[in-house]
């Protein structure tokens, strides 16, 4: 079970188990939805970053706030889909322990699945109550969820929130089998590592009117990086896992703004690539996201 592997990742804290079990449920409900979804329609609103939502989007976004209410460990959660502080405190409060707080989006890539390219969803973990004003730093865990052929998850755990002595940032993969019933330890450990030249460059409109960008993209070219890119941003980051190494970049430029949000996306990812030995850096600062 979900449960047994991250106990023998380090992880003893019950409310911290349960919540990101909590995330695994949610997964294997939006994998039903998605393996039953025939009808491309809208629900006539607009995500906080102006795009129109499918009734898909938001069935996705039910799913996941259903189960982490059931889990009764989280405090605060917001999406992508309910830009909003949501408090989904437990009616009653459980065993002592701490809550935790969750931003997330639950269906990233769903301009691109109507071609039936893979999709997933990103969640971050914060502690305590509130996501305003959060770094990605505090977080303390990040889990993606792929559905593709196979439903995975991809969970980061930094070292601070494994128990005993010597423990290290780690990243690893399960994936849903048995019927959607059973999470398996796929990768035990994912480690990216310097040398792997592939590269997936999101918002190429940017490099016509960013200078630097153009060169970034030019050089990877010229350096005969091999292109694996499909739109979807967890597809793009998860190749890289799945082969050990490569570079994802999302830039913008005065006429074409980049749409990843940093509590919904870009923090949990960042964590899932730093504590599998990757950087990530902002695309104003030099420093982590």
């Amino acid at each position: 079970s979900l449960t047994e592997i991250l106990i023998s990742k380090g992880v003893k804290e019950a409310n911290f188990i349960s919540a990101i079990v909590s995330l695994g449920e949610a997964t294997a409900h939006i994998a039903v939805i998605l393996q039953n979804y025939v009808d491309h329609s809208y629900a006539g609103t607009q995500n906080s970053s102006g795009d129109d939502q499918l009734h898909l989007d938001i069935d996705c976004d039910n799913a996941v706030f259903g189960a982490i209410r059931e889990a009764g460990v989280f405090s605060i959660a917001a999406s992508e889909e309910t830009p909003e502080e949501v408090d989904v405190s437990p009616k009653t409060t459980k065993e002592d322990g701490p809550l935790y707080s969750l931003g997330f989006d639950p269906l990233d890539g769903s301009s691109i699945i109507d071609a039936n390219f893979s999709v997933g969803s990103i969640f971050g973990i914060w502690p305590g109550k509130g996501l305003l004003g959060r770094t990605g730093r505090e977080q303390v865990a990040s889990v993606v969820s792929l559905y593709g052929p196979r439903t995975t998850l991809i969970i980061a755990l930094p070292s601070k929130s494994r128990d005993g002595d010597g423990q290290s940032d780690i990243t690893f993969e399960v994936t849903l089998v048995k019927d959607r019933s059973h999470w398996e330890i796929s990768r035990p450990e994912v480690i990216l590592k310097p040398a792997k030249k592939v590269f997936a460059p999101g918002n190429l409109r940017a490099t016509n009117d960013n200078a630097k960008y153009d060169a970034l993209v030019k050089h990877w070219i010229s350096d005969r990086y091999t292109l694996r890119y499909s739109g979807g941003m967890v597809p793009d980051v998860y190749h890289m896992f799945a082969k050990s190494g490569g570079v994802f970049s999302n830039v913008s430029s005065e006429k074409a703004k980049a749409k990843l949000r940093l509590l919904y996306e870009v923090a949990a990812m960042g964590l899932l690539v730093e504590c599998a030995g990757g950087v990530t850096t902002h695309e104003f600062e030099d420093k982590s996201v």
